[in-house]
């Protein structure tokens, strides 16, 4: 270092010298930063039960709360680990999706699934976040599902009227326009009632019955049906 030091001193007038100082200083802070580690702040896996063509299928929805010195834009892939049965999901930046929840994005996938309808890993899970620059950080997180299965819930129109069957504590209907966007969503109070009295957006064309155990983090999703 002192080499350097009058090196620096015997080669450069005195003005440069100082700008030299003031250009490795400013090295030297990007270089702090752009090494700076992506944190996983917290770890969420849900349990969806979906209908599809042929029956009903499940996924993992995973969510991780990431922190940045560099900023959101400097991560670069998203792991989820199951160690125990080898398995692992990557997420590149241009294949996680951000949702707000109180003012912080969470970024992660609701498309967690497996191939050929194996079931879906419980236990220890591993979520690892990685930035542009190869650093990264890990949370290990453990889901274990519900306790017990739950029958799949069923939901019917007719005549402008809803009805429900459901083991579920807590039910939504989810409103779709005439393009098959989500465009709203209302509680049920009652497993049965008007369509109208649930004040859903004009524009609505069809519905959907979202039922959720949120104390286990599983929730059911059925197949839209259109309005009568």
């Amino acid at each position: 270092m002192i080499y350097i030091e009058m090196k620096t001193r015997r080669f450069f007038p005195c003005g440069t010298a100082r700008l030299l100082g003031r250009l490795l200083a400013c090295l030297a802070l990007f270089l702090s930063c752009s090494q700076a580690e992506p944190r996983v702040v917290r770890a969420v896996i849900s349990l969806v039960y979906y209908q599809s063509q042929t029956g009903v299928e499940a996924a993992y929805s995973f969510f991780v709360l990431p922190e940045d010195d560099d900023g959101i834009k400097d991560l670069d892939t998203l792991y989820l680990y199951h160690d125990k049965d080898e398995l692992v999901w990557q997420l590149g930046s241009e294949d996680w999706i951000s949702v707000d929840v109180d003012g912080k994005a969470w970024i992660g996938s609701r498309g967690i699934s497996m191939s050929d309808g194996l079931p879906l890993p419980r236990g220890q899970f591993r979520a690892v976040l990685a930035d542009k620059g190869g650093s990264s950080g890990e949370r290990t997180f453990a889901f274990d599902g519900p306790p017990g299965g739950r029958p799949f819930p069923v939901f019917t129109v007719s005549g402008g009227q809803y009805h429900v069957e459901s083991s579920y504590p807590a039910h939504s209907l989810l409103w779709y326009d005439e393009s098959g966007e989500n465009i709203g969503s209302s509680v049920l109070a009652a497993l049965d009632g008007n369509l109208v009295d649930l004040g859903f957006p004009p524009e609505s064309r069809s519905a959907a019955l979202w039922a959720e155990d949120a104390e286990h983090y599983t929730s059911a999703l059925t197949q839209v049906l259109p309005l009568d």
